[in-house]
């Protein structure tokens, strides 16, 4: 089981590298075309709404619910009754997406005023921030259909998933990102509001990927006609398991919704910088903790439906371990390289010193909590695998009303940099309540080999951050070499950081058999 797991682990990392370079291309001529200003926070707030409402209907909630009933029905054996739940959910979800699209579409403005309403109030008394108002709400209408088809995606990537083809659903975002970057070279020149032209690639990119699983669920056997089927057993069972789930897996999203409501009565630009440092936090989190997340679900749900306690915890352990195996250095390396890292990526055309400076701030903050977040991650399906979705929600409601506090005390001191502190403490919270859960429930458990294991990459991580100390030049340094200059300091000082790391592991006894589940 340790081997297949390395294998779709890698598979699904591999994947998920070539698309976050692309994203992270993405963002190099997004932040090149329109640096932090007006116009970026901008779209970059009509492109996080339908992302939000992505994780309710399609990537979180909807496969943490369906993925353990598919496995259970899959496990019967009859091919006929599992293509009749497929069709069943694909018809009901279906429906029910397509209305709020829709309702998105024609209520744009409603939802803008809502999220952003620091804009709306300046809209309403006629103040320096009205257009920004006017322009989101119509970036809104292009980029919100991405919705509708990006929960046909997940709905595609999760059966396939379940079948243990993980690499398709793993490569399809790289046509997003494609998208988005051909329409800011070849479209969004030629516009005047070049914005318009990136929420344009939005929406191109939601339908390449959704037509881009149709062979694959074809040759797989399992493209069926959807039908509308909301009191099929199937689609019941997994209502009632995603309808809590709805909240409890979306946590995250809502504390950052709620960043973004907060942040559109800040200084122009907070909510750009937050953007640019959330997504450099996203590289190693997509890269790392969503990768082992998607490949676990699968095996707990089969060790749910097999009464197998034994090897269910230690697929957990598994997970924790290469979460923290990853995520530690990761989190380091993002924190003692931050202002290099965004130097080298973004500072270009509109995107100036300023904003490398602002925008180090809070990836320094969203870093701290990584780990926090990779390991929410890798607990959330110890609950769902199990069919147990009431759980993670209790705890969610508990981490949300924690970061609405914290929100509140930090930005209040921080400005933008504060809601980046609050959301890394609400993840800590949320993540040592999921594990006291498991822990009490008698699930899972940190033996004392792993904690010896944390403990020895934690020396280990402590090593790498000197070294990185010691040998990283002074930032006034930094500004003043080319950019070829910066791009291969930066590079040779990530290859020294992940070299030290792993040297110290061998030194300290970290061995493969360390990083393998037991069977």
């Amino acid at each position: 089981m340790s081997r297949k797991l390395l294998k779709s682990g890698l598979i699904v990392s591999s994947m998920t590298m070539v698309s976050r370079v692309l994203g992270l291309v993405r963002d190099v001529v997004i932040a090149n075309l329109m640096g932090a200003g007006a116009s970026a926070d901008v779209f970059f707030f009509a492109n996080k709404i339908p992302n939000f409402l992505r994780r309710l209907f399609a990537e979180g909630a909807f496969s943490q619910a369906f993925v353990p009933v598919l496995t259970e029905y899959q496990a019967k054996g009859d091919e006929q009754k599992t293509r009749e739940l497929i069709a069943k959910v694909s018809g009901t979800l279906g429906v029910i997406v397509s209305i709020v699209t829709l309702l998105g579409v024609i209520g744009s403005g409603a939802i803008t005023a809502l999220f952003g309403a620091g804009w709306f109030l300046d809209w309403l008394n006629d103040g320096p921030s009205a257009p920004k108002y006017e322009l989101a709400s119509f970036l809104l209408k292009i980029t919100f259909p991405y919705l509708w088809f990006v929960t046909f995606v997940a709905l595609s990537g999760a059966i396939l998933n379940t079948l243990g083809r993980f690499a398709v659903s793993s490569f399809t975002p790289v046509f997003l990102n494609v998208m988005i970057i051909g329409c800011a070279w070849f479209l969004s020149p030629r516009l005047e509001q070049p914005e318009v032209g990136l929420a344009i690639g939005v929406f191109l990119g939601g339908l390449v990927q959704f037509l881009f699983q149709i062979p694959f669920l074809y040759k797989a056997g399992v493209l069926v006609r959807p039908q509308f089927g909301w009191s099929h057993p199937g689609v019941t069972k997994i209502r009632k398991l995603m309808i809590p789930a709805l909240f409890g897996v979306s946590v995250s999203q809502i504390n950052l919704l709620l960043d973004t409501f907060i942040a559109s009565f800040l200084m122009t630009g907070s909510i750009s910088w937050l953007y640019y440092s959330d997504r450099l936090l996203e590289f190693p989190l997509g890269l790392f903790g969503i990768a082992i997340a998607t490949v676990i679900l699968p095996a707990l749900s089969r060790k749910h439906v097999d009464a197998a306690p034994q090897a269910f915890a230690a697929t957990m352990d598994w997970g924790v371990r290469m979460v923290i195996t990853l995520g530690m250095p990761a989190m380091a390396g993002l924190v003692v390289l931050a202002k290099p890292m965004l130097m080298v990526l973004f500072m270009r055309g509109e995107f100036g010193i300023n904003d490398v400076q602002q925008a180090s701030y809070s990836l320094i903050a969203y870093a701290s909590g990584l780990l926090n977040f990779m390991l929410i991650k890798v607990l959330a399906p110890g609950y769902y695998s199990r069919q147990d979705t009431k759980t993670p929600v209790k705890y969610g409601i508990i981490a949300m009303i924690t970061n609405m506090g914290f929100n509140l005390i930090f930005a209040y001191f921080y400005s933008y940099v504060g809601l980046a502190i609050a959301t890394a403490l609400s993840a800590l919270v949320n993540m040592l309540l999921l594990y006291k859960g498991l822990h009490q429930q008698g699930v899972y458990r940190i033996e004392r080999s792993t904690l010896l294991f944390i403990g020895k990459i934690s020396v280990a991580v402590v090593t790498m951050v000197a070294m990185l100390l010691q040998i990283s030049a002074p930032f006034d340094t930094w500004l003043e070499m080319s950019f070829a200059q910066r791009s291969t300091t930066l590079a040779g000082l990530i290859a020294a950081g992940g070299l030290t790391f792993a040297v110290t592991c061998v030194i300290l006894g970290l061995r493969p058999r360390h990083f393998k589940a037991a069977t």
